[in-house]
């Protein structure tokens, strides 16, 4: 059993981490009751890891793999924590950054703080960890600038790397509260789509960065609908057929973070603390959607970056109206009007 005061050390440590690798989390998660932060920071850390892996420049795909399944075999208890980050960590790129290096080394302790959690949340964590290392894993043999098949495999990549992540989040406010508890299965079908949402918004944003990288993660027959092939991603080409696909996915992704408003709507409102983390993570989706819907040919994620004046303004806005599900309500059809509309999203991508 560990001490309190090694607890306390651990949750510091992790919080300190998670600053360094991640701005916006490190804003929302904070707001979560304290029962609750430890854990999702927590898996916050461990699907960074993953995250890391696919990222890296330096890796071969035969390396990636390996990492991966390793990754994946740790997670299991089949493998050392520290074995893995310290074969890991001197094969990591020099342009990968310095907290993302220490995130790595640090495999060992982190995992160590996961098996201090209650059961219920070790498996929601381990299940959410495991499928996202074996899906980026899958996508990595299938990569391409050239983007992916279609929008089957664009939903199915968003739910390894966002959707399950939904799930995992569900599965710890249930049993963090018997009352979230009652709505768990209506709760569970919104949470693949929220993640959805969100992750939809940052391959939309990243995409020129991504290119740049060797890799797409937008659906080819999107665009091949609207008269644009992915391949001339490559030259830097944004023509209006372009913005008309990028339109296209704007409106898909409306529709995620839409269904992301009902499941928030469908946490207590004495839940504040919940309620901000979703609903801020909902706001700073949607204004970074209407920079990209005004700048259609953007050339980088920069372009299209929320300011900080806008963050504050959303974090003021939401926080006035969390405790009316009306008002939350208005408030998304104001900020969302004039997005291109989607009424399809079916098929999330789940076997």
């Amino acid at each position: 059993m560990r001490t309190l005061d090694a607890q306390l050390l651990e949750s510091d440590y992790e919080r300190t981490l998670l600053q360094q690798v991640s701005r916006s989390f490190a804003l929302t998660i904070p707001q979560l009751p304290s029962s609750l932060r430890r854990a999702v920071t927590n898996a916050y850390l461990l699907c960074r890891i993953v995250d890391t892996i696919e990222d890296d420049e330096n890796l071969s795909l035969d390396r990636k793999r390996f990492f991966f399944q390793e990754f994946i075999q740790v997670m299991k208890g089949q493998a050392a924590a520290r074995q893995f980050g310290g074969a890991l960590y001197p094969c990591l790129s020099g342009r990968t950054l310095p907290e993302e290096r220490e995130l790595v080394r640090s495999t060992p302790a982190i995992i160590q703080t996961t098996l201090t959690f209650t059961e219920k949340q070790q498996a929601a964590i381990m299940r959410c960890a495991t499928i996202m290392a074996q899906g980026m894993l899958d996508f990595q043999e299938s990569k391409s600038p050239q983007g992916l098949k279609d929008l089957s495999a664009f939903n199915l990549y968003c739910y390894h790397v966002a959707g399950v992540v939904g799930e995992m989040l569900t599965e710890l406010f249930c049993e963090y509260s018997a009352e979230i508890s009652r709505d768990r299965e209506k709760l569970l079908n919104l949470a693949v789509s929220f993640g959805q949402g969100l992750q939809m918004t940052n391959i939309i944003k990243d995409l020129w960065e991504d290119t740049a990288h060797g890799a797409c993660w937008m659906p080819q027959n999107v665009f091949q609908k609207v008269g644009y092939d992915l391949k001339d991603l490559a030259s830097g080409q944004s023509t209006e057929a372009f913005g008309e696909g990028v339109a296209v996915l704007i409106g898909l992704t409306r529709s995620h973070l839409q269904n992301a408003l009902l499941y928030t709507l469908m946490i207590p409102r004495h839940e504040t603390g919940i309620r901000k983390f979703c609903l801020w993570a909902i706001g700073m989706a949607i204004l970074t959607l209407r920079k990209i819907n005004k700048k259609r040919n953007y050339k980088s994620g920069q372009e299209v970056k929320i300011s900080r004046r806008s963050m504050k303004a959303m974090i003021l806005v939401t926080n006035a109206t969390l405790g009316s599900n009306f008002l939350l309500k208005r408030l998304f059809g104001l900020i969302t009007r004039g997005l291109p509309m989607c009424g399809d999203i079916s098929g999330d991508g789940r076997a």
